[in-house]
C-alpha cells in the first residue's frame, strides 16, 4: 500500500539511548554485533535548539545493524548533567522503552553479553514453536531483547 500523503514516513532512521559509560556501550553493542559507523561530538547553538536544552555538549555513536537497514545512536552528554533515571525500572513503566534484536544462538549471546554487563530480567523462554526470547539489562540500564527464530 503506497502512503499518498505529502508528509509520511520513510523509514525508522534510528533509535537513540543514553549512556553514561560511553565506551562500555560501544563494546557492549559491538559485542552483540552493531557495528560502529561513526562518532561524532555535538555542541552549539543548532543542537540547544533542536533539543530544547541550553549548552549541550555530547558525544555520539552510531551503531548500525549488520544488514545496515537499522541503527543504535549512543549518546553520552557532558553537559548539561545528564538526568539520573531508574536504572532498574521494569519494563511495564510509562515510556519505558526497549530495543529487540533478532538474533542466532541466543544462548551464545547471552554468555558473550554477561562480561558487558548484561543481566537476564527474567529467563530465556520459548514462545509456542516459533521464538526463544529474553530480555537483558545492558548499559544504564537499557532494556535489550533478543528473539531467536526457530526452525
Amino acid at each position: 500500500m503506497t502512503d499518498t500523503r505529502r508528509g509520511s514516513i520513510q523509514r525508522l532512521d534510528n533509535i537513540a539511548v543514553v549512556v553514561d559509560d560511553f565506551e562500555a556501550a560501544k563494546a557492549f553493542f559491538g559485542e552483540l554485533g552493531l557495528e560502529l559507523e561513526g562518532e561524532a561530538t555535538v555542541a552549539g547553538d543548532s543542537v540547544d535548539r533542536l533539543i530544547g536544552l541550553t549548552g549541550v555538549r555530547s558525544d555520539i555513536a552510531m551503531m548500525r545493524t549488520p544488514d545496515g537497514h537499522a541503527r543504535l545512536e549512543l549518546t553520552k552528554y557532558h553537559s548539561p548533567s545528564p538526568l539520573a533515571g531508574d536504572p532498574q525500572a521494569p519494563p511495564n513503566v510509562l515510556g519505558a522503552h526497549r530495543v529487540m534484536f533478532a538474533v542466532k544462538d541466543i544462548d551464545d549471546i547471552v554468555e558473550r553479553l554477561r562480561p558487558h554487563g548484561a543481566e537476564l530480567l527474567g529467563e530465556v523462554v520459548q514462545h509456542e514453536n516459533s521464538y526463544r526470547l529474553c530480555y537483558l539489562r545492558g548499559p544504564a540500564g537499557i532494556l535489550v531483547a533478543l528473539a531467536e527464530q526457530l526452525g
